[in-house]
């Protein structure tokens, strides 16, 4: 699963910059809607566009792994390990000699 750090950069911001900052004010700098940047903050899974990242990380002036990071979902690799344990093994067939 992909996880978004935008509330950490944001706070890195408000501190750095002794304030806090509103989603409005991110919105109207970096060219990034105020709907877009709230579903990044508060729904897991959200996708985004790769202009959005890039204005993002222009606005933060971070790298693109600060905004997002891979997490493995454990659910999932379960999942995946029970359907291999599941599937019948490709045994080579002896000739008969």
């Amino acid at each position: 699963m992909i996880r978004f750090r935008l509330a950490e950069r944001i706070a890195d911001r408000e501190f750095k910059e002794r304030r806090q900052i509103q989603l409005l004010e991110i919105a109207a700098d970096s060219g990034v809607g105020r709907m877009t940047l709230s579903k990044l903050l508060n729904h897991h899974g959200a996708s985004i566009r790769t202009e959005y990242l890039d204005r993002l990380c222009r606005y933060f002036g971070c790298r693109v792994e600060d905004l997002i990071e891979y997490v493995p979902d454990e659910n999932l690799q379960s999942a995946a390990k029970a359907e291999r344990l599941r599937r019948p093994r490709n045994r080579k067939k002896r000739s008969a000699s």
